[in-house]
């Protein structure tokens, strides 16, 4: 069983690869079988989840893309893939709490069907594990005053009105900031979430940055802020989209894919993909585009 590192979620989005450009390599990860894994009796993954009538899903309690509420799994990665293994003839999503670093190790054990945690798709990732295709982007945001006197729009724009920008210490959003040429002394660091929003009504920053997932959960407890519309930055000319997907055991294709062409038609319809994700701060901005494949972000 191949080892995999012990790294958090924003430990893995300060590695996840740049992806621009033209996002057309064809083909998938290599796989280490074409049968699905789980299949007993001749049966394949997806026929024996359907005999069953449930799926073994892992959530790391990790708001909003997966976590539990009043006793009943909630987020996005829960929704999403209640709704897709519904479509495939699957009822019921019988979830398993996992520490975030213990995820992919207990799908590669055999705990559990599938990752529901909206996991950031890395190289280092794929090279222990199947990711779906993107199920959503994370585009960047800035947390700011009510009114945004500031007039805040990117990165470039923070630069010329000459905001000093908080970021989370040791995220990406460090680099996006630097890379647009923010100076040192225009950027503070910060070590949680709530202690950027503290800091922009406390006035130590014009803007705090983050994905606009993050930060509109954020601000439903934080009154007298609003989020900016979210952009796509760049780092070294190609954008940064931060894409999570869902994850399965290698050897499990014939599943993957038939989970992938449910989520194709979620992914396809804005309205359907906003109606489902909103309750947890999704909304058209987080849509994949149609060119972004798991096959590019696995090899970048």
């Amino acid at each position: 069983m191949a080892e995999f590192p012990h790294l958090s979620r924003r430990g893995f989005l300060t590695r996840t690869a740049a992806v621009g450009g033209a996002l057309t390599v064809s083909g998938f990860l290599a796989a280490c079988s074409k049968t699905d894994a789980g299949g007993s009796g001749g049966e394949t993954g997806l026929a024996k989840l359907k005999k069953q009538g449930y799926v073994k899903v892992a959530y790391a309690n990790e708001a909003p893309y997966g976590y539990k509420e009043d006793g009943k799994l909630k987020g996005e990665a829960p929704t999403l893939h209640a709704a897709i293994f519904k479509a495939l003839g699957v009822p019921e999503l019988r979830p398993t709490f996992t520490e975030f670093d213990g995820l992919i190790p207990g799908l590669q054990a055999g705990k559990y069907d599938v990752i529901s945690a909206g996991m950031a798709i890395t190289p280092e990732r794929c090279e222990n594990a199947l990711f779906s295709e993107p199920e959503f982007i994370s585009p960047t945001a800035m947390l700011v005053k009510k009114g945004n006197p500031k007039k805040l729009t990117d990165l470039a724009s923070a630069k010329a009105s000459g905001a000093t920008l908080g970021v989370m210490s040791g995220a990406v959003e460090k680099s996006y900031v630097e890379g647009a040429g923010i100076s040192g002394g225009k950027i503070k660091s910060l070590q949680k979430q709530q202690d950027g929003a503290d800091a922009v009504k406390t006035g130590r920053v014009d803007a705090f940055v983050l994905t606009g997932i993050s930060l509109r959960w954020l601000v439903k407890n934080n009154p007298g802020l609003e989020v900016v519309a979210p952009f796509v930055p760049e780092l070294d000319g190609k954008k940064q989209y931060s894409p999570g997907g869902a994850v399965f055991r290698k050897g499990s294709e014939e599943l993957r894919d038939a989970f992938n062409k449910e989520l194709k038609k979620i992914t396809s319809d804005e309205a359907e993909f906003v109606r489902l994700l909103k309750p947890y701060g999704f909304g058209a901005s987080e849509v994949p585009p149609a060119n972004l494949r798991t096959a590019t972000l696995c090899k970048a």
